[in-house]
């Protein structure tokens, strides 16, 4: 039953989030929202919904284990096998004008996040400034593109294309309110079931959010950049990873710190923080130095997420 649970969940929470984002895709459309605003928050950061209400859920459920490691084990997931993939899928050329923004704004972000992890606790003070930090990205990547058209701007549009929407307003926001609906339901009812999991298969709390839950919630994420690399838009595929782990980092930790403040696990104090920042700068240096990700090191990436996985899994008794 458990098992059923986290399944059910994660099913609802994959097809909610896919809903709400096509949704606000196609309600902004229709106010004229230009397409690279569209594409760096609607479709960029609106992949994450399932990460946020995810986390939150943990947090005011008494589970913040499963909070922290859910974005944490995304952000793992998103870089070495979610990019892994789409580089074994077609090799992936790099926007050097968005890599030195957006994956400067990345390398940020996760010093932060981990510098805030290792004090034991992520408080409201820690939450509030995450959440002034994403503002102030977001506010600066608009103003910047407005002044003139960037080829990191023609990433955010080839992003918001690449999704595309549900077409008319009028079915926009029904469709977003089922959204919503099927993911708050599906984050009860995955957390639920990992906590129980946790339980019956003894493993530490963490261990599941750093695992099935964090998989989970990186679905769509996975299917963007997949369907990115297939088209060729290797811009999109990068672009997607690392607007969704500035997302995580900032907004998602930010909002549930805000909400509830986390006691952080020591095994994600001790370990998986590392991991997250050791895999945040080998893309940027992989990424920086060749100017493209090939499949061979796309083929490194996921062997990394398996050993990574590997080592979790046989240290993951509570």
């Amino acid at each position: 039953m458990d098992i059923v649970l986290v399944l059910a969940g994660l099913a609802a929470l994959i097809a909610g989030g896919e809903l709400l984002v096509r949704g606000a895709v196609a309600l902004a459309r229709r106010f004229g929202v230009s397409p690279m605003i569209i594409g760096l928050t609607f479709v960029g950061f609106g992949t994450s919904t399932p990460e946020l209400v995810t986390s939150l859920q943990a947090a005011l459920t008494g589970a913040p284990d499963i909070a922290l490691g859910n974005v944490v084990g995304s952000n793992i997931g998103n870089i070495l096998l979610i990019l892994g993939l789409a580089a074994l899928v077609r090799p992936m050329r790099v926007c050097p004008a968005a890599l030195r923004r957006d994956g400067g704004a990345l390398a940020l972000a996760t010093g932060l996040a981990v510098l805030a992890m290792l004090g034991g606790a992520l408080g409201r003070g820690a939450g509030a400034a995450g959440l002034a930090l994403l503002v102030a990205y977001l506010a600066y990547t608009i103003w910047q593109e407005r002044r003139a058209t960037t080829a990191a701007g023609e990433v955010y549009e080839a992003e918001a294309d690449t999704l595309g929407s549900v077409g008319r307003l009028w079915t926009a926001l029904p469709v977003m309110a089922l959204g919503l609906g099927l993911t708050l339901a599906g984050a009860k009812l995955l957390v639920a079931g990992a906590v129980a999991l946790a339980a019956a298969a003894g493993l530490s709390e963490a261990a599941i959010g750093l695992t099935v839950v964090a998989i989970g919630t990186s679905m769509p994420e996975l299917v963007t950049s997949l369907m990115a690399a297939r088209r060729g838009e290797s811009g999109v595929a990068i672009g997607n990873v690392i607007g969704s782990n500035i997302f995580n980092l900032l907004g998602i930790l930010g909002v549930t710190a805000l909400v509830q403040p986390l006691a952080v696990a020591e095994r994600i104090a001790g370990f998986d923080v590392w991991v997250m920042l050791a895999a945040t700068v080998g893309l940027i240096l992989v990424a920086w130095t060749g100017g493209r990700i090939t499949r061979a090191e796309g083929a490194v990436l996921a062997i990394c997420y398996g050993v990574y996985m590997t080592t979790l899994l046989l240290t993951a008794a509570a």
